[in-house]
């Protein structure tokens, strides 16, 4: 008898018919997310949840005694309770690595438009305020050539090192957890502290999971120590941003603009002064958001699930519970 999935997200097709061959399956055919109530109706027999950005905690796993993994398409995992989980011996996975080229690509995306202005100079040729007469108020910064400072040198953070380094001939500084010193030899990266990368760097770009040490990672004496000139990226997670103090910042002068893929709340709310600010270019989290991208986390997901209800090892189980599996 096939091991019995719940899939509390729709993946495509191609994804769906492989989970078919190995397991029995129901699945969530919303548009919205799952709500909770019925999420917790169908995990009874389930052996494992495919699942994005659900709270996988005491609550849900009491409701789902068969369980022996649950699958999240997504890089981040902040949504496991892993000690609840390592308590009852379920394992836990992600979908890191496919997605690393495209938001780098993104992180680079978000530097241009904010140096260069792109979506407020975008509105005003729409608005047709575009005057001929000096462009000056026009201007924007330059990239090329500028120092570019990654705080959290994952895989990410390197793959936008090489973009900025090897397509605009940026100086990388960074400062991680541990050194790396294939990383430097490879970017010519110099591993500075936290502060010491604020002061110089140009650009300021924030690639961090997000845990309770990070958490309001960049506040009011992070956002002090930069220069005026400097431009903040966040490609992480909101809440290692205080937002407060970032719009303080920008509407105070102590640093030239932002470009933000993420936020505290999301979707962000309407009345968020950051949305109100010309120097803030604003993304609704869209960092994996391609469709090769995406199929290829849904393909990687179904992998890592049907492996472990198969008896098998998951490519990408989350690091806090790599020990269920012995």
């Amino acid at each position: 008898m096939k091991p019995y999935v719940y899939l509390a997200k729709p993946v495509p097709e191609e994804v769906e018919n492989y989970i078919a061959e190995h397991c029995s399956y129901d699945k969530w055919e919303g548009s919205e997310p799952i709500p909770r109530s019925e999420l917790l109706q169908k995990l009874g027999q389930a052996e494992g949840l495919l699942i994005t950005g659900e709270k996988i905690d005491d609550e849900l796993l009491d409701h789902a005694p068969n369980l022996k993994v649950v699958s999240n398409i997504s890089v981040g995992y902040n949504n496991f309770d892993t000690d609840a989980m390592k308590r009852r011996n379920i394992i836990g996975t992600n979908t890191p690595d496919v997605l690393n080229e495209t938001v780098a690509d993104l992180a680079l995306a978000l530097m241009l438009s904010a140096a260069r202005r792109v979506p407020e100079l975008d509105k005003l040729v729409k608005d047709g305020k575009w005057e001929k007469k000096s462009d000056e108020p026009l201007f924007g910064v330059d990239v090329h050539g500028k120092t570019l400072g990654i705080i959290g040198m994952g895989r990410i953070g390197e793959a936008i090192g090489r973009r900025a380094k090897f397509g605009f001939n940026m100086d990388i500084l960074y400062h991680n957890r541990h050194r790396k010193m294939e990383t430097e030899k490879e970017l010519d990266a110099s591993y500075v502290s936290q502060e010491e990368l604020l002061q110089k760097s140009d650009f300021v770009l924030l690639m961090v999971p997000f845990t309770e040490e990070t958490k309001h990672l960049m506040g009011r004496e992070q956002f002090a120590q930069m220069k005026k000139s400097a431009i903040f990226i966040n490609t992480s997670r909101g809440q290692t941003v205080d937002e407060g103090a970032l719009t303080e910042a920008l509407q105070n002068g102590k640093i030239l603009a932002a470009g933000l893929d993420v936020f505290d709340q999301e979707p962000v709310s309407p009345d968020n002064p950051l949305l109100e600010l010309p120097n803030v270019v604003t993304l609704p989290h869209i960092g994996s958001a391609t469709y090769q991208t995406r199929f290829d986390m849904a393909m990687l997901a179904v992998e890592n699930l049907v492996a472990a209800v198969t008896g098998k090892e998951p490519a990408s189980v989350v690091g806090e519970l790599k020990g269920v599996l012995k």
